[in-house]
């Protein structure tokens, strides 16, 4: 902001014979006017121009002069940056010289006008920014080769480094298209005044971009990822843009093409693939013009093809994650669930089923004297330790991991319970239940946030008292409310506004293909009733019966950190029995049931990266929770991480070895920070040891990097990021033709060290020019009139 001047007199001693003389040169000229004839308007006008000229003379005794401040030469600093990064080397439409090379004549002869008045007023400082900030001599240094712009971290390292010195300012040579902006915003206290000098023009001229990717995981079995890239077509309009999904390996995965509508026009591609296999998996996407998606630069048109192409990667989960099936009785439901999940190597079916129930009294049962099960009669000389009571349920255990587990049936402990990541009920009463297992069931969901359903077959819901229980305050039903009536029609399955909308519902992809599937589910004849749902349950499919009744049959909740679901057909079997078509969609119905039960559940070691807000190297953040087997933090671990760089062909690099340091505000955290080399898809594993050297566990994540995208994101300079950092610091944006101007005009700007300068009026040829024109004036006016 200029520097306002003032007016002082300095010859203040000579004020009286000022007066004085003035008012002897008014009554004379008044003395002369009274006796004169002229034409009417002559007299006034000749009156001020002596009155003028009079006063400017008198003034001349009191000495006027100017006085103001100004910035001191060579007491203020002032930098100069300039933006190094690889997006400058842009062109834009219709110009045959980069961005870098426009630059390049603003700053390139250190004699140049503005740079040498600038010299002469302030201590220049010259700066070089691309992904860290670096001083420069000459700005011949320019190589246009950065592979970020850390423009806002150059700002704040400049504030730094110069706090507490007069720096004047900030001249800021850029395109304004920061790759460091953090979401949360910038805060501009205690900056500098900024002058943004914007090189590039508003038209990039044609360019495919694409600005954002997002991945999203279902438990949709045909295509449980989405890949949804947003993909912005800038001078293309009428033309068809192809985009290109390929695996490491090159193999093409989906293609798909749309046209451009407009000269800007954003178009939205949508992927849905299947991973080969399970945890981290790479893709690369390539969008362009179709048919010029291979081709160079020079042949596409385009102002660069660097934001042409992206990294993706996908994590799909480690698993296998292990269910507990818990039935009263050997039933169908068990046989199809298991036939359905041992096809997916992503969880495990542990089936613990009771095929005798305990008997109160066992006395007059068996041989004399016999107080173990008959039903073990024959089988080997077992101990009584190991074989059930008459007073004991007969379990039987199928596919568990050892033969220690689940040998004292129904866990009672937490550590192991929670080595499940969901647990299904299914024909037993909750009686079979000691107080302890109920409340650790309903801990084991809301605490330890694992997956829980109950089943519709005998002795389950109200038939199976659980009300009243922490198992049945879990389910996301009411059980004693009302008496809801036991339909004894044919019950017809849809699905509801809600289960529409839940990917792992739906087992075709559209709507009508659903509908027809729908229509030849056969109809099923047993039902649990249910009077009403708990609020914020969501109910997935009703069952209806002849007279158009609608019921509740798959019911769905949040429970703490766990899930729940009630499913009341109590012969969900009937569906796989009719054909073969209807069998393969029964299988596949229950492993996208079950893997929704497991999504997100949390694990022992739950590994997670996150790109650092802000940073311009797209520095990772690598957090590891680490949990006992009770699930409780665990503190005093030893964290290891190996972190690979993935090639084009998908392999490995060999790893960086790297320790996580304890958190200091979470127990159980372990942190990480990994800068990366350069852009390419990473992916890190985890191996964690507790305080005696035991494994706890291992995991794995995976992350891209892609650098030159997020330079190459919006090819248009960011005027109004430029124009905000300069508003907010009361600076200005500069054109490049007014350079020269601006620097001239910063010496009369506010500056942190400033000097009083004056400069005389009274005795320059100006002031005398004008009283003297004024008395000439007045007396030739006088003479042309006849007035003298």
């Amino acid at each position: 902001m200029p520097l306002l001047a003032d007016i002082i007199f300095t010859g203040r001693d000579w004020l009286i014979p000022a007066i004085v003389l003035g008012v002897i040169g008014v009554l004379s000229f008044a003395w002369s006017y009274s006796g004169s004839t002229a034409r009417p308007g002559t007299k006034p006008i000749c009156a001020v121009l002596r009155l003028i000229g009079i006063v400017a003379l008198i003034l001349c005794l009191l000495e006027p002069q100017w006085s103001g401040e100004r910035a001191k030469p060579g007491a203020n600093l002032f930098a100069v940056v300039a933006d190094n990064s690889q997006g400058m080397e842009i062109h834009d439409y219709g110009n045959p010289e980069s961005r870098g090379e426009t630059m390049r004549k603003i700053v390139k002869d250190a004699e140049s006008e503005w740079i040498s008045s600038l010299n002469e007023n302030f201590n220049v400082r010259n700066y070089l920014f691309d992904s860290k900030l670096r001083s420069t001599d000459s700005f011949k240094e320019l190589d246009f080769k950065g592979r970020s712009s850390a423009l806002w971290t150059s700002l704040k390292l400049l504030q730094e480094r110069y706090e507490g010195r007069p720096l004047a300012g900030i001249l800021l040579l850029t395109d304004g298209n920061a790759t460091d902006i953090p979401d949360s915003g910038i805060d501009l206290e205690g900056l500098p005044p900024i002058f943004p000098v914007v090189i590039g023009r508003d038209d990039p001229g044609k360019d495919v971009t694409v600005e954002k990717i997002t991945v999203t995981q279902t438990a949709f079995e045909d295509a449980p990822v989405t890949i949804d890239a947003q993909v912005n077509a800038i001078g293309f309009k009428g033309s068809k843009i192809q985009g290109m999904l390929l695996d490491t390996e090159g193999k093409e995965v989906e293609s798909k093409s749309f046209v451009a509508n407009d000269r800007a026009d954003r178009l939205s591609f949508r992927f849905k693939v299947r991973p080969e296999k399970p945890g981290v998996s790479f893709y690369r996407l390539k969008v362009g013009k179709l048919g010029d998606i291979d081709k160079s630069l020079e042949e596409t048109g385009e102002a660069t093809l660097a934001n042409n192409k992206r990294i993706i990667a996908v994590d799909r989960g480690e698993g296998p994650y292990r269910i507990l099936y818990v039935s009263g009785r050997p039933n169908w439901e068990f046989k199809f669930l298991n036939r359905a999940l041992i096809s997916d190597d992503q969880t495990d079916l542990v089936g613990l089923i009771r095929i005798a129930r305990r008997e109160p009294k066992f006395v007059f049962r068996g041989r004399t004297g016999e107080t173990s099960n008959p039903l073990f009669r024959g089988f080997g000389e077992q101990s009584e330790e190991e074989i059930q009571r008459y007073d004991q349920p007969v379990l039987i255990r199928l596919n568990t991991k050892d033969r220690e587990e689940l040998a004292a049936g129904f866990p009672r402990a937490a550590e192991e319970l929670y080595e499940f990541s969901a647990i299904i009920i299914d024909d037993m009463e909750a009686a079979f239940f000691t107080a302890d297992q109920k409340a650790l069931l309903q801990t084991f969901v809301s605490e330890r946030g694992g997956g829980f359903m109950m089943l519709g077959g005998i002795d389950t819901f109200r038939d199976g008292k659980y009300d009243r229980t922490p198992i049945g305050d879990l389910l996301p039903v009411y059980l004693n409310r009302g008496n809801a009536p036991n339909p004894e029609t044919e019950l017809r399955m849809d699905l509801t506004r809600e289960g529409w909308l839940q990917t792992w519902a739906r087992l075709r992809e559209t709507e009508q293909e659903e509908r027809t599937r729908i229509e030849k589910m056969p109809a099923f004849g047993i039902l649990n009733p249910l009077p009403e749902v708990k609020p914020g349950a969501s109910i997935i499919a009703n069952v209806t019966d002849e007279h158009g009744t609608a019921h509740p049959a798959l019911t769905v909740q949040r429970f703490g950190h766990g899930r729940v679901a009630a499913l009341t057909v109590g012969d969900f079997w009937r569906w796989g029995m009719r054909d073969p078509e209807l069998h393969v969609d029964f299988d596949k119905s229950w492993r996208q049931m079950i893997r929704w039960l497991v999504a997100d559940i949390p694990q022992r070691i739950d590994l997670e990266t996150t790109p650092k807000e802000g940073d311009p190297n797209q520095a990772v953040e690598i957090k590891v929770r680490a949990r006992d087997p009770k699930f409780q933090p665990l503190d005093n671990a030893t964290v290891s991480l190996e972190i690979h760089t993935i090639g084009k062909n998908g392999e490995p690099s060999e790893p960086l070895r790297m320790q996580a340091e304890p958190s200091n505000d979470e127990s159980g955290l372990y942190e990480a920070t990994y800068v990366p080399r350069g852009t390419g898809g990473y992916y890190v594993q985890t191996s964690v040891t507790n305080a005696s050297g035991a494994s706890v566990g291992t995991s794995e994540a995976g992350w891209t990097t892609d650098l030159a995208a997020e330079e190459f994101k919006s090819l248009v300079p960011n005027r109004a990021f430029l124009e905000t950092l300069a508003r907010q610091t009361d600076g200005e944006v500069v054109k490049t033709g007014d350079l020269n101007s601006f620097v001239k005009s910063l010496e009369t700007r506010r500056a942190p060290v400033t000097e009083t300068w004056t400069k005389p009026i009274w005795h320059t040829p100006w002031f005398f020019l004008l009283a003297l024109s004024c008395l000439v004036l007045e007396w030739g006016i006088r003479r042309m009139r006849g007035m003298a």
